[in-house]
């Protein structure tokens, strides 16, 4: 149902708002391109239908499968507890996060993923409570600076394979 929308955000004056709202984070206003990922704030009838009626037209066809999981999400969904919804709806937008980070890496673009910014300030800020969304992560885009950037040098941290990986056999 892709229960998120992202939006690319260049305006330099909302970005110095959003900056303030993350803990003066500068790649926030020092990216080409910031990213916001704010997911559905709850499941409705009408959003899980929108999604269902584009599916079937741009398919140009009904299936007794589809027909029957739309009819098992507008019975649950709906009636869960907002929070449950939203949280499920944020991981899906982690599901987008993730793809644009594989998507920058592969095109040799730095980002960064950014949870640390207040999301009632960024949602105020873009207005995202009148669209029935919530903020959940950022990702700002962008090619660093490498003679400005006093990270670029130092080694990556990372935990050992040992010590980050069980293998279950």
């Amino acid at each position: 149902m892709q229960p998120y929308e992202i939006y690319v955000i260049t305006n330099q004056e909302l970005r110095e708002k959003i900056r303030a709202a993350s803990n003066d984070q500068s790649q926030v206003t020092d990216c080409s391109y910031l990213l916001v990922f704010a997911a559905w704030d709850n499941y409705t009838a009408e959003r899980i239908n929108a999604a269902f009626d584009m599916t079937e037209t741009i398919r140009d066809f009904k299936s007794e499968s589809g027909a029957a999981y739309r009819q098992m999400l507008l019975k649950s969904y709906p009636n869960r507890d907002l929070e449950v919804n939203f949280t499920h709806a944020a991981k899906q937008a982690y599901i987008g996060l993730d793809t644009a980070l594989i998507a920058a890496a592969y095109e040799q673009v730095d980002c960064t993923p950014m949870e640390g910014f207040s999301p009632d300030a960024v949602d105020e800020i873009l207005n995202l409570k009148s669209k029935g969304l919530r903020s959940v992560v950022m990702l700002p885009l962008g090619y660093r600076k490498a003679d400005e950037d006093w990270l670029v040098t130092l080694k990556k941290v990372r935990r050992t394979k040992e010590q980050f990986i069980s293998w279950i056999q």
